[in-house]
Protein backbone atom coordinates (compact mmCIF):
# COMPACT_ATOMS: atom_id res chain seq x y z
CA UNK A 1 0.00 0.00 0.00
CA UNK A 2 2.40 2.30 0.70
CA UNK A 3 3.90 2.93 -2.41
CA UNK A 4 0.21 3.37 -4.03
CA UNK A 5 -0.07 5.90 -1.42
CA UNK A 6 3.16 8.04 -2.06
CA UNK A 7 2.36 7.67 -5.82
CA UNK A 8 -0.82 8.68 -6.12
CA UNK A 9 -2.11 9.75 -2.15
CA UNK A 10 -5.17 10.42 -1.81
CA UNK A 11 -6.41 9.13 -5.29
CA UNK A 12 -4.47 5.44 -4.05
CA UNK A 13 -7.03 5.31 -1.26
CA UNK A 14 -10.25 6.59 -2.72
CA UNK A 15 -9.62 3.89 -5.45
CA UNK A 16 -9.05 1.45 -2.62
CA UNK A 17 -12.01 2.33 -0.63
CA UNK A 18 -9.42 3.37 2.19
CA UNK A 19 -9.22 6.17 4.47
CA UNK A 20 -6.12 7.13 6.63
CA UNK A 21 -6.16 8.46 10.05
CA UNK A 22 -3.77 9.70 12.77
CA UNK A 23 -0.22 11.80 11.89
CA UNK A 24 3.26 12.12 12.01
CA UNK A 25 4.84 8.31 12.90
CA UNK A 26 1.11 7.07 14.38
CA UNK A 27 -0.89 6.61 11.33
CA UNK A 28 -3.18 3.64 10.57
CA UNK A 29 -4.74 3.09 7.09
CA UNK A 30 -8.09 1.19 6.82
CA UNK A 31 -10.24 0.19 4.33
CA UNK A 32 -14.28 1.71 4.84
CA UNK A 33 -17.01 -0.81 4.18
CA UNK A 34 -18.49 -1.95 1.45
CA UNK A 35 -18.62 -4.67 -1.37
CA UNK A 36 -14.70 -4.51 -2.35
CA UNK A 37 -13.64 -4.77 1.46
CA UNK A 38 -11.10 -7.63 1.70
CA UNK A 39 -12.95 -9.03 4.60
CA UNK A 40 -15.82 -9.15 3.20
CA UNK A 41 -19.55 -7.99 4.10
CA UNK A 42 -18.98 -9.32 8.39
CA UNK A 43 -15.72 -9.65 10.90
CA UNK A 44 -16.32 -11.54 14.00
CA UNK A 45 -13.50 -9.90 16.63
CA UNK A 46 -13.16 -12.30 19.36
CA UNK A 47 -10.54 -11.51 22.41
CA UNK A 48 -6.73 -13.10 21.87
CA UNK A 49 -3.29 -11.31 22.02
CA UNK A 50 -2.67 -12.33 18.13
CA UNK A 51 -5.00 -9.61 16.51
CA UNK A 52 -6.91 -12.30 14.91
CA UNK A 53 -10.54 -12.56 13.56
CA UNK A 54 -13.13 -14.84 11.64
CA UNK A 55 -14.10 -12.74 8.30
CA UNK A 56 -16.14 -13.09 5.06
CA UNK A 57 -14.41 -12.93 2.03
CA UNK A 58 -15.44 -10.76 -1.72
CA UNK A 59 -13.28 -13.69 -2.93
CA UNK A 60 -15.48 -16.80 -2.22
CA UNK A 61 -13.19 -18.66 -5.06
CA UNK A 62 -10.81 -19.14 -2.94
CA UNK A 63 -12.06 -21.96 -0.95
CA UNK A 64 -12.06 -24.06 -3.68
CA UNK A 65 -7.72 -23.55 -3.95
CA UNK A 66 -5.84 -26.69 -2.11
CA UNK A 67 -3.82 -24.36 -0.51
CA UNK A 68 -5.25 -21.17 0.89
CA UNK A 69 -2.73 -18.99 2.74
CA UNK A 70 -3.96 -15.71 0.87
CA UNK A 71 -4.80 -14.38 4.26
CA UNK A 72 -2.37 -12.38 6.73
CA UNK A 73 -3.90 -14.74 10.10
CA UNK A 74 -7.16 -14.01 9.83
CA UNK A 75 -9.73 -17.06 9.43
CA UNK A 76 -11.87 -16.49 5.77
CA UNK A 77 -15.44 -18.13 6.75
CA UNK A 78 -16.96 -19.54 3.82
CA UNK A 79 -20.80 -19.06 4.94
CA UNK A 80 -20.85 -15.80 7.24
CA UNK A 81 -24.33 -15.34 7.60
CA UNK A 82 -24.86 -18.41 8.68
CA UNK A 83 -22.11 -18.30 11.55
CA UNK A 84 -23.87 -14.93 12.08
CA UNK A 85 -27.39 -16.27 12.88
CA UNK A 86 -25.75 -18.94 15.19
CA UNK A 87 -24.04 -16.56 17.32
CA UNK A 88 -26.76 -14.53 17.48
CA UNK A 89 -29.72 -17.09 17.74
CA UNK A 90 -30.38 -17.05 21.00
CA UNK A 91 -30.75 -12.86 20.33
CA UNK A 92 -34.69 -12.40 19.19
CA UNK A 93 -34.55 -9.18 17.77
CA UNK A 94 -31.80 -10.69 15.39
CA UNK A 95 -33.79 -11.65 12.63
CA UNK A 96 -32.29 -12.85 9.35
CA UNK A 97 -33.65 -10.31 7.08
CA UNK A 98 -31.91 -8.11 10.21
CA UNK A 99 -28.27 -9.70 9.90
CA UNK A 100 -29.33 -9.66 6.00
CA UNK A 101 -29.70 -5.63 5.67
CA UNK A 102 -26.60 -5.59 8.63
CA UNK A 103 -24.07 -7.29 6.38
CA UNK A 104 -25.26 -5.49 3.56
CA UNK A 105 -25.66 -2.10 4.84
CA UNK A 106 -22.01 -0.80 3.86
CA UNK A 107 -21.41 1.08 7.27
CA UNK A 108 -19.84 -0.49 10.37
CA UNK A 109 -22.10 -2.09 12.99
CA UNK A 110 -20.68 -3.57 16.03
CA UNK A 111 -22.66 -6.15 18.28
CA UNK A 112 -21.89 -7.45 21.49
CA UNK A 113 -22.65 -10.85 22.16
CA UNK A 114 -24.33 -11.32 25.63
CA UNK A 115 -23.08 -14.62 26.17
CA UNK A 116 -19.75 -15.92 25.66
CA UNK A 117 -18.60 -17.87 23.10
CA UNK A 118 -15.70 -20.21 23.67
CA UNK A 119 -13.27 -19.63 20.40
CA UNK A 120 -10.42 -23.12 19.68
CA UNK A 121 -8.43 -22.81 16.68
CA UNK A 122 -6.62 -25.52 15.73
CA UNK A 123 -3.47 -25.61 13.38
CA UNK A 124 -3.03 -28.83 11.70
CA UNK A 125 -0.41 -30.32 9.33
CA UNK A 126 -1.18 -33.65 8.84
CA UNK A 127 -5.17 -35.36 10.28
CA UNK A 128 -7.04 -38.59 8.82
CA UNK A 129 -10.21 -37.50 6.73
CA UNK A 130 -13.85 -38.93 7.02
CA UNK A 131 -12.69 -41.23 3.94
CA UNK A 132 -9.69 -42.84 6.61
CA UNK A 133 -7.19 -41.18 4.21
CA UNK A 134 -4.36 -39.47 5.96
CA UNK A 135 -4.14 -35.80 5.05
CA UNK A 136 -0.49 -33.29 4.92
CA UNK A 137 -0.38 -29.86 4.65
CA UNK A 138 2.71 -27.48 4.39
CA UNK A 139 3.27 -25.93 7.35
CA UNK A 140 3.61 -22.41 6.40
CA UNK A 141 3.87 -21.32 10.01
CA UNK A 142 6.83 -23.38 11.19
CA UNK A 143 5.22 -24.83 13.84
CA UNK A 144 6.27 -28.66 12.89
CA UNK A 145 9.81 -27.42 13.14
CA UNK A 146 9.49 -25.69 16.44
CA UNK A 147 7.48 -28.60 18.07
CA UNK A 148 9.89 -31.46 16.37
CA UNK A 149 13.37 -29.26 18.34
CA UNK A 150 11.37 -29.20 21.62
CA UNK A 151 10.83 -33.02 21.52
CA UNK A 152 13.63 -34.45 19.63
CA UNK A 153 16.05 -31.45 20.21
CA UNK A 154 16.54 -31.76 16.29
Amino acid sequence: MLPGIRKSGNAYLARHNMEMSGSGNNVSVRQKPGPSNSLGKVKFLFPNEYNIYLHDTPSKGLFNESRRTFSHGCIRVAEPKKLAEWILRKDSSWTTAKIDAAMNANKEKYVTVKEKIPVFIGYFTAWVDSAGRLNFRDDVYGHDAKLAKLLFGK
